[in-house]
């Protein structure tokens, strides 16, 4: 029965307030607050929160808490109206005491989700089927605390749960204490990740500031802020940071016996951002893997093939061995195709044409110009090679190639040039058969 009186004492609290003139202006008050702070908060994110509003610390924070401002303004104007009422001598305001703690729930669970999908989120869109199977977990939680809150057995909950102890090797803490410790260490774990992936996002759009550089100060600041909460979750758990030695040799062994080739990675990852001989848009060749950078991390660097195929190259491979780039300090590539043509033709003339009819296509840069060289005798004909530059070689050299081609070929057409193909002269020495006897040789193409 005590643990019932309580929930007893909220009931006719309640229904005490039914006959009470100050119902109306309590329910008055919950009215006008929800509709204030709800049209408040959405009127603020119309006015900051758009993309063509302001991008600065103000902007920042209506875009990033515009989840919660509702129910936190509307938590605000119903203390407002319980101070307003007292003024008037209305004491009993019990429905307005249970209606804070609603919103306040309701401003926990949205401040939550917010931080979730902020941080685990794919594409800033979507988050995995366990991500969303904890928030439900979550908002069931908090629910059940606002039920235990308002009707008064929290308290006896709470006395419950840390004067239950639980043996942990030679200490005993309460299930309270764990609690506690979990609780502290997610939400500045949270917190840490949060503001990491907020900074990281604002230094994305900071122009004027290197590529590399931006992810370099992104990566760090995030690495500190999670040292940061880490520590002082191991602080209020009261967890003394002197043992953190013993961890810090360990890890020193280990590093240097089975994660060598780990942190090799993480060692050469900022070397490479800090040295900017890649950048994300570069296109590069290294061992097998060819492709566009389109992401460098700490660990490893992604490459998009032409194909889409995508190569995950650990990072010491592009600090310790050869790396071709086609942009480093400058995106012209040179590309050549070969072409023949019979021993009588005006080589001059063959040439202006080839030249011609290379600039015709929209890749191939005008400076440098196309050149072409006669570069061999051939056996069937005169070879040559026409040589043109390209200024973005992460469009690909086989598209540009077979412009080139088809130019080259639509020239040689209209001024009747041709292109001699492989022909061998075959004798029959001997006693010649009788089909065969009206012909000494012949001549047939080689396969």
């Amino acid at each position: 029965m005590p643990q019932q009186q309580p929930l007893l004492n909220l009931i006719e609290d309640l229904t005490g307030d039914l006959r009470d003139p100050s119902l109306l202006w309590q329910l008055a008050a919950i009215a006008v607050s929800v509709v204030i702070g709800f049209g408040l908060a959405r009127l603020l994110k119309k006015r900051f929160g758009r993309r063509d509003g302001p991008t600065g610390v103000l902007g920042f924070g209506v875009e990033s808490f515009g989840r919660v401002m509702a129910p936190l303004a509307v938590i605000g104007l119903l203390a407002l109206s319980r101070v307003i009422l007292a003024r008037f001598h209305y004491t009993h305001v019990n429905w307005i005491k249970v209606a804070m703690p609603i919103f306040g729930s309701l401003a926990v669970i949205r401040f939550t989700f917010y931080l979730i999908r902020r941080v685990f989120a794919r594409n800033g869109r979507t988050i995995s089927a366990t991500m969303l199977a904890f928030e439900k977990v979550f908002q069931l939680l908090v629910w059940l605390a606002f039920v235990l809150y308002i009707t008064g057995l929290w308290n006896d909950v709470f006395l419950f749960m840390d004067g239950t102890i639980l043996p942990i090797g030679k200490y005993k803490v309460s299930i309270a204490d764990v609690l506690q410790a979990t609780a502290s260490v997610i939400v500045l774990l949270m917190l840490a990740l949060w503001a990491g992936a907020a900074l990281e996002e604002w230094l994305m759009k900071v122009q004027g500031m290197h590529t590399n550089l931006r992810v370099v100060v992104s990566r760090t600041a995030r690495a500190l802020l999670i040292l940061v909460a880490v520590l002082m979750s191991l602080s209020l758990v009261g967890i003394d940071l002197t043992v953190l030695s013993v961890f810090g040799g360990a890890l020193g062994v280990g590093l240097g016996l089975g994660l060598q080739k780990i942190a090799s990675n993480y060692v050469s990852g900022f070397v490479i951002l800090l040295d900017r001989s890649l950048t994300i848009g570069d296109m590069i060749t290294v061992d097998k893997y060819s492709g566009r950078v389109t992401q460098i991390n700490t660990r490893y660097t992604v490459l998009q093939g032409l194909d889409g195929m995508e190569s995950i190259v650990p990072n010491e491979m592009l600090v310790s061995g050869a790396v071709q780039n086609s942009s480093l300090t400058n995106s012209r590539v040179n590309i050549s195709t070969k072409v023949s043509v019979a021993y009588d033709t005006d080589v001059d003339l063959v040439i202006q044409l080839l030249t011609d009819a290379a600039l015709t296509v929209e890749r191939v840069l005008k400076e440098p110009s196309p050149s072409v060289n006669l570069t061999t005798f051939g056996a069937d004909g005169l070879d040559l090679t026409v040589n043109f530059w390209i200024g973005d070689p992460e469009n690909g050299r086989g598209g540009v190639t077979s412009d080139v081609n088809r130019a080259i070929w639509r020239a040689l057409k209209e001024n009747n040039i041709s292109v001699p193909f492989p022909q061998r002269e075959m004798r029959i020495l001997g006693p010649v058969p009788a089909p065969l006897a009206a012909q000494e040789s012949t001549t047939v193409p080689k396969e």
